[in-house]
């Protein structure tokens, strides 16, 4: 049986790691940008529910000639918060998958779906808007108007629903929440946060799938916190403070695992990460 040389030896047990690329030059840039991006979701999406008050709380809001400004402005706002979303999970995505790069694709992919519901529902209230436009005080029958309306309304709702009411609890809570527990890069105690809000903004959004409890109503708002509070102390933690240092990411240091392969124990260690 051919024997493998030291040098083998040691390019075997070294590769999982070499695939990762080499480490960002600037972590500290990568936490300010994510921090900034996670703080500007924030920035974008309260105002732009806000702003969709009278379209989606109206059922007549189409019937009546005026203006569209703040349901314009309110779909503006979701495009800045969509181009935010997907900027959270690329410009994490060097550091988060020396972690676990499958979860970190999950984490990308998430961010994408979650997205994905958000455009088609600002589609829905611009149609509104359209119909408002083009329609409204003409010679078209304001029930069927009405109805029209209310459709376009339900399905922004859903994708409200599935989107920010159910995949951020994927995305954001439970895969974010546990590559940053994983790897220390802010306190766990914080990342808690995302581990337990992800669950029960899930909870809450199958709950209200079901007819459980009501859309918006306190059981809601209540399971939401957590999750609200995760994402805030997050961007604000990577803005300010950025990845802590004694993560085993930053620092490089090797993290003691099983010998692969039954090599020798005295063939160097390997990295321990989630999907190794």
């Amino acid at each position: 049986m051919e024997s493998l040389s030291s040098s083998e030896i040691v390019a075997e047990t070294e590769s999982p790691t070499s695939a990762l690329g080499p480490m960002p030059s600037d972590p500290r840039r990568i936490a300010l940008i994510a921090g900034v991006l996670f703080l500007i979701t924030f920035v974008t999406s309260i105002p732009a529910v806000l702003l969709y008050h009278g379209v989606l709380h109206n059922p007549g809001y189409v019937v009546h000639a005026g203006g569209n400004t703040r349901v314009l402005l309110g779909a503006f706002l979701e495009l800045i918060l969509i181009i935010a979303n997907i900027g959270t999970a690329v410009v994490l995505f060097p550091i988060l998958k020396r972690q676990s790069e499958a979860m970190s694709l999950a984490y990308v992919a998430a961010r994408l779906v979650e997205s994905a519901f958000i455009s088609a529902g600002i589609l829905c209230l611009l149609a509104v808007v359209t119909l408002r436009r083009d329609l409204a005080g003409g010679p078209a029958v304001p029930a069927a108007l009405e109805t029209a309306e209310r459709t376009l309304v339900a399905i922004h709702n859903w994708t409200f629903l599935l989107g920010p009411g159910f995949v951020v609890g994927i995305g954001n809570g439970l895969l974010l929440g546990h590559l940053m527990y994983r790897s220390a890069l802010v306190p766990r105690r914080m990342a808690m946060l995302g581990l337990v809000g992800g669950p029960l903004v899930c909870a809450s959004g199958i709950a209200v799938l079901f007819d459980v409890i009501q859309p918006g109503s306190p059981w809601q708002a209540v399971a939401t916190v957590p999750e609200f509070a995760w994402e805030l102390s997050l961007g604000v933690y990577l803005a300010a403070n950025g990845f802590r240092r004694s993560s085993w990411i930053i620092t490089g240091e090797d993290r003691i695992g099983p010998v692969p392969g039954g090599l020798s124990p005295l063939a160097p260690p390997v990295r321990l990460r989630d999907d190794q």
